[in-house]
């Protein structure tokens, strides 16, 4: 899909795993890019690696932090089309250091605001939000069944989690993805700059090095490919819906595209209740996988974890004519060959540890 042949699409965080992923989709429909990363994850210098590889010819590549205001506006002022990924992740990370947090997601964000706001003719926007900006969900009433935490109301059930819910910003990483989150959509109602909100749930995928912390489904696979124990966090019963990053993308190509019907909005963006897991359900898939799973280990619940997350995505689905195409079953089977090829494997002793009684009694 190109955009501009002229100029390049700006990806702030160009280097992770949905920037990467996102680079390559467009250098391969022959669109310029300009990858804005300043590198300081794990992983991140390989998959730069992996897109100059392929496309050095038709990348740019910037390495620089969004909290440099700068190089930032210099950026975005040779930029047709902006993507802003970069970010602090973890909520764990968030709360050991929460003025970090903020400076690079809120302060970021608003960085990239003013340099856009800067341009005579502003480049749309898209910036990827996060679901945890709801907060524990409060008064979203669930039910304990079949293994998995659900919604008592039938709606929801059906549904999942839509922008209608109210926002309840936890944890500092709640707080400035939510405050990054309102910026941009209010920027487009104050200045009408042309950006869209993509609030994400579980996104999986190629080129994703899943931690503890964040990534879950990649950091399971890894666990078992390697033969090392995976502790989970509460019972297992947590519910996400998880998204393969190819569906996402073509989301981002389609909210480009029908602009005018999305700008100045946010959407819920993931796999739906059709690609629903618990993390007890993942550990089943890896089972059929993999033949067999790790040792389990179960510790406390973890702060601001939300027992049930799914997104409702009947509005972006109405609005730019999106549907995942990618199963939950058909993406993991591929992330998980993927990674073996890549990681290798490694079969030590399995041994399963159910949850403690404690641990189980709170569900």
């Amino acid at each position: 899909m190109i955009f501009d042949a002229r100029r390049p699409v700006l990806i702030t965080g160009g280097a992770g795993f949905i920037g990467a992923n996102l680079a390559h989709r467009l250098l391969s429909d022959g669109q310029p890019v300009l990858v804005y990363d300043n590198l300081s994850r794990t992983g991140v210098a390989d998959n730069l690696a992996w897109l100059r590889e392929r496309h050095g010819a038709h990348m740019e590549v910037q390495v620089a932090d969004v909290r440099d205001s700068l190089l930032l506006r210099r950026a975005v002022k040779r930029s047709c089309r902006v993507f802003h990924m970069a970010a602090q992740v973890a909520v764990t990370t968030s709360l050991s250091d929460p003025i970090q947090d903020f400076e690079v997601n809120a302060r970021g964000t608003l960085n990239l605001l003013e340099a856009i706001r800067a341009v005579p003719e502003p480049p749309p926007l898209l910036y990827t939000s996060s679901g945890k900006i709801y907060g524990a969900l409060a008064g979203l009433e669930l039910d304990n069944t079949e293994g998995r935490y659900l919604p008592k109301n039938p709606q929801a059930r059906a549904a999942g989690v839509a922008e209608s819910h109210p926002l309840d910003f936890h944890s500092p990483y709640g707080c400035s993805k939510g405050a990054a989150d309102q910026y941009v959509l209010d920027y487009a109602r104050m200045y009408q700059l042309p950006a869209v909100v993509f609030r994400l749930g579980s996104v999986y995928g190629p080129h994703q090095r899943g931690t503890e912390d964040q990534g879950w489904v990649a950091h399971f696979l890894l666990r078992a490919l390697r033969g090392e124990p995976i502790t989970i966090y509460g019972d297992g019963r947590q519910v996400r819906d998880v998204l393969h990053v190819d569906d996402l993308i073509e989301a981002m190509c389609r909210a480009q595209v029908k602009l005018a019907r999305v700008a100045g909005r946010a959407f819920n963006v993931g796999g739906g209740v059709d690609n629903a897991l618990s993390l007890r359900d993942l550990l089943d898939v890896i089972r059929r996988l993999h033949g067999s799973v790790p040792e389990v280990r179960f510790g406390p619940w973890r702060l601001a974890d939300q027992r049930y997350y799914v997104a409702d995505i009947a509005a972006l689905v109405e609005a730019a004519g999106w549907r995942p195409r990618i199963s939950a079953e058909q993406g993991v089977r591929e992330l998980y060959d993927s990674m073996r090829e890549t990681f290798g494997e490694r079969r030590g002793p399995v041994r399963t540890v159910h949850a403690p009684a404690q641990v189980a009694a709170r569900s």
